[in-house]
């Protein structure tokens, strides 16, 4: 199953932005994602994301 840049979304709701992908990374791993989306987190471009429609523009380009 993979997952959708939406079910990410859901996952990320409520970081403080702006966010960089180790900053989610760390995320994922203190609250449990699984191994899935964690590896979704690390194909993301090494960047910060300034706003959660960024992060998403980033997460779809995944898709």
């Amino acid at each position: 199953m993979t997952v959708t840049g939406a079910q990410l979304q859901e996952y990320l709701a409520g970081l403080d932005y702006p966010v960089s992908r180790e900053d989610l990374i760390r995320w994922g791993q203190e609250n449990g994602v699984s191994t899935e989306t964690l590896q979704t987190l690390r194909s993301l471009p090494a960047e910060e994301f300034e706003s959660p429609a960024e992060l998403g523009d980033a997460l779809n380009t995944l898709a």
